[in-house]
């Protein structure tokens, strides 16, 4: 059996033929350590019964569009592995981007206490941490699906100082902390947009992370700058991952809360997907 080529031409049922290949490759490098060297030298051909059996029930689960990220239970961002469960979001590469763009900053201005707001798998908190081992790392969240996903990450890298909290930005702590620097990658798909989305997110993937009201699309934006304003300090920077179609009313917001040196950024297909800010001294 040829493994390789029988699972590109299984998924072909339901994939483009471009990304039914990607998806074998991934699954024969991630689940049975095989390159694609390996695969022109045929070496997919000598896997055991038990690993076709393998193959044949991760094909199945991509047949019927569940991300193979749930399906290996793991996925890479920022260069680290982390759990992939279908309680938090799996991690996009854009978001990487917003980590980029945060290590920047403190590389320009050094940041003791990051607060990551929606932290899910806890990927941009546990990065960051790893980036910067002397700041103060928190990521909250308010499912205690996601931070247990979370917290499983965080056990995979004890390394990385990070504290973890349920909260709900619409109704936080009340406390008198100080952040250097916010970052948040909010929900921000109006519910409108889910038509235009593939199945394998609407099928999968929380939807509590992903949508918001097409009336209030900004709503946990508002909610962060709220509480940024008495507990940002002066000088001290956000960073969002915001909708593309949302950049122009991104700005307004934040201009409205007072904040300064206002930058909406593109990602790396020309997309506007992020937004920063400083607040005022």
């Amino acid at each position: 059996m040829k493994t390789y080529r029988q699972i590109v031409h299984d998924l072909q049922l339901v994939y483009p033929e471009n990304e039914a290949r990607s998806l074998a490759r991934w699954l024969c490098e991630e689940r049975f350590g095989l390159n694609q060297t390996d695969i022109l030298l045929d070496k997919d051909n000598q896997l055991s019964a038990d690993d076709i059996k393998v193959v044949r029930e991760i094909t199945s689960r991509l047949i019927n569009h569940e991300p193979i990220q749930y399906i290996l239970g793991e996925t890479v961002f920022c260069g680290h592995r982390f759990t992939a469960a279908p309680g938090a979001l799996i991690p996009r590469p854009e978001t990487q981007e917003l980590v980029a763009h945060v290590l920047r900053r403190v590389q320009e201005s050094p940041a003791r206490s990051i607060l990551d707001v929606g932290t899910g798998s806890g990927c941009i908190a546990l990065s960051l941490a790893l980036a910067l081992p002397e700041a103060e790392v928190v990521g909250w969240d308010v499912s205690p699906d996601a931070l247990a996903i979370a917290r499983h990450n965080a056990e995979r890298y004890p390394e990385a100082h990070v504290r973890l909290e349920q909260a709900d930005i619409f109704n936080p702590p009340q406390d008198d902390r100080q952040w250097d620097l916010i970052v948040s990658n909010p929900p921000y798909v109006c519910e409108s947009e889910a038509r235009q989305m593939e199945r394998n997110v609407l099928q999968y993937e929380p939807h509590l992370a992903l949508f918001v009201p097409d009336d209030n699309p900004l709503r946990y934006y508002r909610a962060i700058l709220w509480y940024a304003m008495s507990h940002l300090v002066p000088e001290g920077s956000i960073f969002f991952e915001i909708n593309q179609a949302l950049g122009a009313e991104m700005c307004h917001l934040i201009e409205y809360f007072g904040f300064r040196d206002i930058e909406i950024m593109q990602d790396d297909f020309g997309r506007n997907r992020f937004a920063k800010c400083r607040r005022p001294s």
